[in-house]
């Protein structure tokens, strides 16, 4: 029998929620570290299978917002929570259990370069789930396939290009049918032909498997193409100045970002 992606695991953070529910809300987050304050007063939502950027000039906290949301740095004022569920105020098991339903693509794709393509991605599998070993070898080799890497299963990391790194990163990340998918600068070293492939991959899996995704990107192309809502963060201010679909932003939005949308010869695609 093939494997389907139904063999994985179950979603237990999503299931039997109240379909109204936001996949990710935070409310009065603070981002410090120690006595300095990076950004205060976040709040913003992530409606189910919606696409968010986060965006903002360099040093403006974006990467550490992120790390907030998946968990590794701890929320000290404000709270962040999915599918209602707090997750400061989790217990270690209920955070395990939320964390379970993430999947983080990271700018390098952070793979392990002594294993194949097809150990990493069997890597989750084996720590999460009691699949067989060939049940986890076929969820690998469909889960390769769905990036458009099929037959590279026996491949080491060393072997493939930037781009290929990136969409067996995403391969990875996908392994246990995440309900929420993180992307830090996805589009970062690629040139302009592969970013657009990627995102137009992060479009197909978010249509195809109704994940919810949030990305964290200054590039405008995947901006443009990929987003259904963003936030923009402000170094000066500290703070979220501006939320909505960028294309409504550049028209719209604060000088500052109108400004950043606008920037070089990108315009926003129909």
């Amino acid at each position: 029998m093939v494997a389907t992606s139904e063999m994985a695991v179950e979603k237990p953070l999503s299931k039997g929620v109240d379909q109204q529910v936001p996949a990710v809300e935070v409310q009065h987050l603070e981002m410090a570290y120690g006595s300095y304050v990076v950004m205060r007063d976040i709040n913003f939502k992530v409606e189910k299978s919606e696409i968010l950027i986060i965006m903002g000039g360099s040093g403006c906290g974006k990467s550490t917002l992120l790390k907030y949301l998946i968990g590794l740095r701890e929320v000290t004022k404000g709270d962040i929570l999915f599918f209602g569920k707090s997750f400061p105020r989790a217990s270690e098991t209920e955070k395990e259990e939320i964390q379970r339903s993430f999947g983080v693509l990271y700018q390098g794709g952070a793979l392990w370069s002594d294993m194949t393509l097809a150990e990493n991605i069997a890597l989750p599998l084996e720590q999460y789930t009691k699949l067989s070993h060939q049940e986890i070898s076929e969820i690998a080799s469909l889960k390769l396939a769905l990036v458009g890497l099929k037959g590279f299963e026996d491949f080491y990391p060393s072997e493939i290009s930037g781009g290929m790194k990136k969409r067996a990163g995403l391969a990875r990340a996908i392994a246990l049918d995440p309900a929420i998918l993180f992307f830090d600068e996805p589009s970062a070293g690629l040139d302009p032909l592969t970013s657009r492939r990627l995102d137009d991959l992060i479009l197909r899996i978010r249509d195809s498997l109704g994940t919810t995704v949030v990305v964290v990107t200054h590039e405008l192309a995947s901006i443009f193409t990929i987003a259904d809502n963003s936030i923009f963060l402000d170094a000066e201010t500290k703070t979220v100045i501006a939320q909505g679909n960028p294309k409504d932003l550049i028209q719209n939005g604060p000088e500052k970002v109108r400004t950043f949308l606008a920037r070089g010869e990108e315009k926003p695609k129909n």
